[in-house]
């Protein structure tokens, strides 16, 4: 089946978050949720399952755990068993449990900033300690990490690092050398992995994948995999994702900890998950393609015609860490774009440390709508330079 990404599908008279924040003449970019339809098996299997009627309480569905272990297999050659997955309503869910079940009060976690919003909130939400170190920006944009920073930012209450691979909002897809040096670190230190991996179907041409505990049995034994459906198939409204524990002790305490605070996971998202692993791995195939076609149009456009604004080319995601400082802009970018382009972006200060200056733009949708977004932000800027440069002279005479 062919699939056509350059349809908008009207979202406002929806229920979407996305579209209805904001009046009708400000562009949604903000939000990591795509504006294209769900692969045609997974509407037919929600159609199919709504047809019978009867909604109760769910269990896994036939097929569903063995899907998940062929599609791990398949893409990671991973192996893993059908007791490791644990069933959750969301990957922010899971991460806040594992905080909950391995941190105690007082524990640290440790996170890499700029990062994810629910993040910077884990520790506290667990009664422990947020500890932080900042990734480092290189002059081309791409973020590394300062190894002597990283090991630095342990101490003696450190109990989790939290990682987010592939990085949301910075783009960078971690390597394995990266991920052995991460993983390394954190078993000499004595810190459990949480690694959020919800973006790791969403990579390009010579960024793959690779889950961190793929990289050895040993590091299994200390990690939590955070993985979902809901980025990869726009299913993000049916909360299904899924846990991956190898540790069975682990596993345990995991999931004690969610008992009378997760109670099951919705049908429709076990269902829409099951369909998705099975049969819609030709529409993301064609939605990868027209991804990495808007990623180029966006480096290139930015790159070129938004004065003082600057990217690097995201690895993994369909979000763009766009860098606003040298744009003179007088206070937040996020506030300027909004009201002078009426373009919603994502507020960088709002990823922790390291975000201010920047935005974070959503290139998950048509291209009609990445074009005239980038048309708005270009004609805001050039009206707010030529502002700048006409007012100029005026304070020189004063």
């Amino acid at each position: 089946m062919i699939y056509n990404f350059d349809v908008l599908p009207d979202r406002r008279s929806t229920e979407s978050m996305k579209w209805n924040r904001f009046p009708e003449d400000v562009l949604p970019m903000w939000v990591a949720d795509m504006d294209f339809v769900s692969p045609e098996p997974v509407i037919r299997a929600l159609q199919e399952r709504i047809a019978h009627g009867v909604f109760g309480y769910p269990g896994d569905p036939p097929g569903l755990r063995e899907a998940i272990i062929g599609y791990l297999s398949d893409s990671y050659g991973w192996q893993v068993k059908p007791e490791d997955i644990v069933f959750l309503p969301g990957v922010v869910t899971g991460f806040n449990l594992a905080a909950q079940a391995f941190t105690g009060p007082g524990g640290g976690v440790l996170i890499q900033t700029p990062v994810y919003m629910p993040f910077l909130g884990v520790a506290r939400n667990a009664g422990g300690t947020l500890q932080e170190m900042e990734l480092t920006r290189q002059p081309d944009g791409r973020y590394t990490v300062d190894w002597d920073a990283f090991e630095n930012a342990f101490t003696d209450q450190t109990r989790m690092f939290l990682l987010c691979n592939p990085h949301n909002p910075v783009g960078r897809v971690y390597t394995r050398p990266e991920l052995e040096t991460m993983a390394e670190i954190c078993l000499r230190r004595g810190a459990l992995i949480c690694s959020d991996e919800i973006h790791c179907d969403l990579v390009y041409p010579g960024h793959p994948h690779l889950p961190i505990a793929a990289l050895s049995p040993e590091v299994a034994q200390r990690t939590i995999t955070l993985m979902a459906p809901s980025k990869t198939f726009n299913i993000a409204g049916l909360s299904c994702s899924f846990a991956v524990i190898q540790n069975a002790e682990l596993r345990s305490q995991f999931s004690k900890s969610g008992k009378g605070l997760v109670h099951g996971t919705n049908l429709l998202g076990l269902v829409a998950a099951q369909a998705a692993y099975q049969e819609g791995w030709d529409w993301l195939e064609q939605l990868l393609a027209y991804l990495d076609g808007n990623r180029k149009l966006l480096y290139q456009y930015v790159n070129d015609q938004l004065p003082g604004v600057r990217m690097a080319l995201p690895e993994g995601t369909y979000l763009a860490w766009l860098d606003c400082r040298g744009a003179g802009i007088n206070g937040r970018p996020y506030d300027f774009f909004l009201e002078n382009a009426r373009v919603a972006v994502g507020d960088g200060a709002a990823f922790g440390r390291g975000g201010e200056g920047f935005v974070r733009l959503n290139f998950g949708c048509p291209r009609p709508m990445l074009i005239e977004a980038l048309e708005r932000m270009r004609k805001s800027l050039e009206e707010f330079s030529g502002a700048a440069v006409q007012a100029a002279p005026q304070i020189g005479r004063q």
